[in-house]
């Protein structure tokens, strides 16, 4: 017990301090880890769901997939490229993981397709619109400027709201949230963690200012609320397959998926959120 606590205590620092550390160094770093996290992630998915004996979809062609639309993505955002033709490649993959199944004469071709897509659109967009998050153009210069906080944000967030969730929840925690899918969680729980973000949401106010202490509060909320659900959504998965972690990539926390979960519905929130916001400034 002992051992295993050490073990996820120094498995979350080194995973917080290179996560953080790569966000704000430099766009390279950035570039770089959230790539190969797009890649192993949806590595990991194919490979849960190709353990129903239903289902055999394409780990490594998938998995390319997510990278490449990560820097796909990327280079569209800091406008690296011709614009929108660096999406083709991708398109390629996409009809590729098609027209391939036509031909491989697998018991569900259907289910194949549905899950190969779905590994694209589950996992690897969300990492991808990470750069929404992280570059900006700015109108007066015609330049696009690299702003860490926001997508470091969404993190925090998120991190606080699960510590938050758990502490309140341990403590007080009596109605369950969603007990067919996750007994443990509760509302008392999930609303202690929603405070620790929003309260987080002040000092990115106060250290960014640009954005009011309203707009980050509110972006506060929608990355609880979405992340809640991604979390959800995660375990949904998890039972339907019969499984207690994704994977076993980090030790004492699980895999991939796990860690991640959260984000991968937070993320596109946060990209909606943000673009109404602009939308009515």
């Amino acid at each position: 017990m002992k051992n295993n606590f050490i073990q996820r205590a120094v498995t979350g620092v080194l995973f917080v301090a290179v996560l953080v550390g790569c966000i704000l160094y430099s766009p390279l770093s950035f570039g770089i880890l959230f790539t190969i996290i797009s890649a192993l992630s949806v590595h990991e998915f194919a490979h849960l769901v190709n353990q129903n004996d239903e289902v055999t979809i394409n780990k490594t062609i998938t998995a390319l997939g997510g990278a490449y639309l990560f820097l796909a993505m990327m280079s569209f955002c800091t406008q690296q490229t011709i614009g929108s033709g660096v999406f083709l490649p991708y398109l390629l993959l996409l009809l590729y993981l098609m027209i391939t199944e036509l031909y491989l004469k697998r018991k569900n071709p259907i289910g194949n397709w549905a899950y190969s897509m779905l590994s694209q659109l589950y996992v690897a967009l969300p990492f991808a619109l990470l750069n929404v998050l992280a570059f900006q153009n700015s109108p007066e210069t015609s330049s696009v400027t690299y702003n860490p906080i926001l997508p470091l944000s969404i993190f925090v967030f998120i991190w606080l709201s699960d510590t938050g969730a758990y502490c309140v929840g341990s403590l007080i925690g009596k109605h369950r949230l969603f007990q067919r899918i996750s007994p443990k969680k509760s509302w008392e729980g999930s609303i202690g963690g929603a405070v620790f973000s929003i309260a987080s949401s002040c000092a990115f106010a106060h250290f960014f200012p640009f954005m009011s202490y309203l707009q980050w509060a509110g972006l506060a909320i929608v990355v609880v609320i979405f992340g809640t659900w991604g979390d959800l959504t995660e375990s949904l998965m998890k039972r339907q397959l019969g499984i207690k972690d994704s994977g076993n990539i980090l030790p004492g926390h699980g895999g991939m998926l796990d860690r991640f979960d959260s984000a991968l519905l937070a993320i596109p929130a946060a990209v909606v959120y943000l673009y109404v916001m602009m939308m009515f400034k």
